[in-house]
This record gives C-alpha cells, sequence and structure tokens, in this order.
C-alpha cells in the first residue's frame, strides 16, 4: 500500500526543460556553439557533475561550463519572475489531494538545494512537501537510486511503500534500481523501450495521476 509519493521536479512538476533548453541555445550560441535538442536531451535528470562532463566532453575542456550554468540560471529566474513558475497542469490538485488523504510528499532532485528552494517558494509549493533531498545531497545521482531511497527515510517508508513520480530515463532506472514502482510522465523526450520496461505505468499528464489514485489503481502495486 502506497504511503509516500516521491516527486521530481524538473520537467515532472516545473515545466522548465524548454526554457532551459532555449537558454542553453541562447548562452551556447553567444559562444559560436550549436546547442542541438538531441544532446540537450541526453543531459536531462543527470546531477550537475555529470552533466558538466557531458558538456565538456562535448565541446571541449575550454568550455566555460560555470559561466553558462550561471547565465541560463538567470535567464530562467529572470522568466520566472517576469511570468511565474509554469507549474505543470494538474499539480496543484494531485498535491492537495495527497495531502488531504495523509500521504507523505518529498521532492527527489538532481538540481541543487539552493535552486530547488528558490524554485518551491517562488511557485508556492513548499506548503505541499514534507521533505526534499537534492542532488548535491547524495553522492551518487540518478539513475543511481540512492536519492529515491533517501527520500523513503525521509517519509519514514519502505521502498515498496513508496511511488516515485518521474519524467526522465534516468529517473525511470533510479526508481527502479530501487524497487520502487515509478509514474512516468513523459516531458521533451518519451522514453525507449528498455525504459518503459521499467515503468509501471506512463500516462500523459498529472491528471490522470490523480484519477488513478482516486481510483485506487495503486493500492495493490
Amino acid at each position: 500500500m502506497i504511503k509516500a509519493v516521491i516527486f521530481d521536479m524538473d520537467g515532472l512538476m516545473i515545466d522548465s526543460e524548454r526554457v532551459t533548453y532555449q537558454g542553453y541555445v541562447k548562452e551556447c550560441g553567444k559562444l559560436g556553439y550549436v546547442m542541438e535538442e538531441d544532446f540537450y536531451k541526453e543531459v536531462l535528470g543527470h546531477t550537475v557533475p555529470e552533466v558538466y562532463e557531458k558538456f565538456l566532453g562535448r565541446y571541449g575542456n575550454d568550455f566555460p561550463m560555470d559561466d553558462v550554468v550561471k547565465n541560463v540560471h538567470q535567464y530562467m529566474d529572470d522568466l520566472f519572475v517576469e511570468e511565474g513558475v509554469p507549474v505543470k497542469r494538474g499539480l496543484r490538485k494531485l498535491l492537495r489531494y495527497l495531502k488531504a488523504h495523509g500521504y507523505k510528499t518529498v521532492v527527489a532532485t538532481s538540481s541543487g538545494r539552493e535552486r530547488v528552494d528558490r524554485i518551491l517558494s517562488m511557485a508556492g509549493l513548499e506548503e505541499y512537501f514534507d521533505d526534499s533531498i537534492c542532488g548535491d545531497e547524495v553522492t551518487i545521482g540518478k539513475p543511481n537510486p540512492e536519492v529515491f531511497l533517501k527520500a523513503c527515510e525521509k517519509a519514514g517508508t519502505a521502498p515498496e511503500e513508496a511511488l516515485v513520480l518521474e519524467d526522465s530515463e534516468a529517473g525511470i532506472s533510479a526508481a527502479f534500481a530501487a524497487g520502487i514502482p515509478v509514474v512516468c510522465v513523459p516531458d521533451m523526450k518519451y522514453p525507449e523501450k528498455e525504459f518503459v520496461k521499467k515503468a509501471g505505468w506512463i500516462v500523459e499528464s498529472l491528471h490522470v495521476v490523480l484519477e488513478m489514485f482516486e481510483k485506487d489503481q495503486f493500492k495493490n502495486s
């Protein structure tokens, strides 16, 4: 029986992946580099060190990764301040339902603590979560299961009593390795076949996840 629901952040709760991609296109273009969407999809869901490794492998060791990341985050922050944080449809209704029915809720993300706290605050989502675990608080990021296992510890539940909501292939693999059922809500990239097999369910939106809870479809997962 599910007692805790673990949420990824970017691409699952926050409609940030497209904005982030646009930021990288802009910043890379300033430096004379081309940022392809396929390459961007390759880095989704990975920790900061892993993202750095992939970028330097693609563009060379002289690529000013620190400056680019800083500028992309500033681009996102400016946009979020001007237009508000783009929250995925169905999220607030789902969170209200989970709180009303006594589920523990934890954010488990590859993003760093400072950014996570800022985004959740700007989006007005802090009140819905019991706890969070961030990419700079684990030894190995997704697809390693550490972040989800630590989320279970914070929720005080066993892995088989939790449910992960994810959008990325790395997140699906991490949940699968942790022994936690996972619902995938794809964002920019639909998972490849090997990851589809690891996901318990693949649905089109968080509205569907809410409907599944209302119909007790996770009761015997």
